[in-house]
């Protein structure tokens, strides 16, 4: 999620906040299967052509908080116009939906996201691998499960300030072929959170894959609920970074685990590690993300 107005100095995308919808190269398939609805079709194909020029558009359907476009997401845009393997995004303002913006290839392998007036919006610069050593194995798809229903168990709530559901695209109460659903609670006996999930034909590409984009995206909100459950994260947090590395391809249609651990604490910055592994327990992919809670409320 992003959000402009906690005003971190260091990035506002936060995990709900910020998708577009302008696919990586995976991304010009515009049908996705016989699953996909016509809006999100039509969504990437519009997105496929504006990349071609440079140019990318945020479907409103890609939002984590209000208005604010899906921060993972947004990230794996960077990531794809990228030259470099591995990168860390960085959030400087909340990205709107429904705009265009300028997505631009950097010298050295990086690439960034600008909106009106050239205002930075997001960088990705190249970044070390995420070290697959320093990942715990995944939990079973049972516990996965199990951590899921409890998540629904304990009615809706989000990451907003006040506690309440957001419709967000990572993490939201919505039907599969709409959102990620990313529904994370601890795993009893274990220091980290997951959920168990299938991947909607919806969100891939012409060979069935989950397009690279949208991959970044689930790393996202996991990461948050890892820091609420496990960690001191307040609600109302956002993404200042996001980093990851991409291992194998996510089929679609076919069970997943995502499971994510925090690992630091530092005042108001949180760091978490997240990962996302088949129901046999092989990483697809790993990451990391910088957190940081609101700044708290001026008293008297």
């Amino acid at each position: 999620m992003t959000d402009a107005s906690t005003g971190t100095g260091t990035g506002t995308g936060t995990g709900m906040g910020m998708e577009t919808n302008a696919g990586t190269e995976t991304s010009t398939d515009a049908s996705r299967g016989p699953g996909a609805r016509g809006g999100v079709s039509q969504a990437v194909a519009e997105a496929v052509r504006e990349r071609s020029h440079g140019m990318c558009t945020v479907p409103t359907e890609y939002q984590g908080y209000p208005d604010v476009a899906f921060g993972g997401y947004v990230a794996g845009l960077l990531a794809g116009c990228a030259s470099a393997g591995t990168v860390r995004v960085d959030f400087r303002a909340a990205t709107p939906v429904g705009v265009p913006l300028r997505l631009a290839q950097l010298d050295g392998g990086g690439a960034r996201l600008t909106g009106r007036a050239d205002a930075l919006l997001a960088t990705a610069t190249p970044a070390p691998a995420v070290s697959v050593a320093d990942v715990p194995p995944a939990p079973s798809l049972e516990r996965a499960r199990a951590a899921t229903e409890a998540f629904h168990a304990g009615g809706l709530t989000g990451l907003a300030v006040d506690g309440t559901s957001v419709d967000c695209f990572g993490c939201g109460h919505r039907p599969p072929d709409r959102g990620l659903r990313q529904h994370c609670a601890r795993v009893p006996g274990s220091d980290m959170v997951a959920t168990a999930w299938t991947p909607h034909p919806a969100f891939a590409d012409a060979r069935g894959r989950l397009r690279t984009e949208v991959l970044w995206a689930v790393l996202d909100c996991p990461t948050a609920w890892a820091g609420i459950h496990v960690g001191t994260l307040r609600p109302g947090a956002v993404t200042a970074s996001l980093t990851a590395t991409l291992l194998r391809p996510v089929v679609t249609g076919e069970d997943h685990i995502t499971y994510a651990w925090p690992t630091a604490t530092t005042g108001r910055k949180h760091t978490m590690g997240v990962a996302v592994a088949t129901a046999r327990g092989e990483l697809c992919a790993v990451g990391e993300a910088l957190w940081i809670d609101p700044r708290p409320r001026a008293t008297g």
